[in-house]
């Protein structure tokens, strides 16, 4: 018998001074059996990082032809294409030929650091990506907030991220390893 996905629920308060939005989301995030409260909660980070109407999970790890968030319009043109981790290098560059934009969340250490190191060459080139790096200390910090049932907060103001539950909380600072381009 497979193991089955486990359900987490998340109110998440979002006031992201930077872009000027400001919700409430309620979510439903499925925890795959082989990924770690960590690549969850960096999935809920990135959602909150780029929180606007139409951002919505992808069906998750076992599904080959969808990100792990995105925004389609109502035409079905991907706006957002959003990855988390330390996806192929070919993956990446067929979701750039999909998408408008497309956003890698990479996290992980000196993995990430490696990863950028051997992928930045092919990956710099494509115009409408952008690669966001989360610290393994934030990464560590934020799988300590995964429960069943959460209501988190996250404010973003200059760059700096503050997420957390009550008492406990989480501050990164995201570093752009590739940034979106202007155009």
């Amino acid at each position: 018998m497979a193991i089955r996905s486990t359900v987490y629920k998340a109110e998440l308060q979002v006031a992201d001074m930077d872009r000027g939005h400001y919700s409430t989301h309620a979510l439903i995030l499925a925890r795959h059996p082989s990924e770690t409260e960590e690549r969850l909660m960096v999935r809920l980070l990135a959602f909150a990082l780029n929180a606007e109407e139409g951002l919505a999970f992808g069906r998750g790890l076992s599904t080959d032809d969808e990100p792990d968030l995105w925004v389609r319009d109502l035409t079905g043109v991907i706006r957002l294409w959003i990855e988390v981790g330390l996806p192929d290098e070919k993956w990446i560059r067929k979701a750039c030929g999909r998408a408008e934009r497309v956003l890698v969340v990479a996290y992980g250490g000196s993995k990430a650091d490696i990863w950028w190191g051997q992928n930045a060459g092919a990956l710099g080139r494509q115009h409408n990506l952008a690669v966001l790096r989360i610290d393994a200390e934030a990464g560590a910090e934020l799988a300590g907030l995964a429960e069943r049932s959460m209501q988190l907060s996250c404010n973003i103001q200059d760059g700096e991220v503050w997420i957390g539950s009550g008492e406990r909380g989480v501050s990164c600072s995201p570093a752009w390893l590739k940034a979106p381009s202007r155009s």
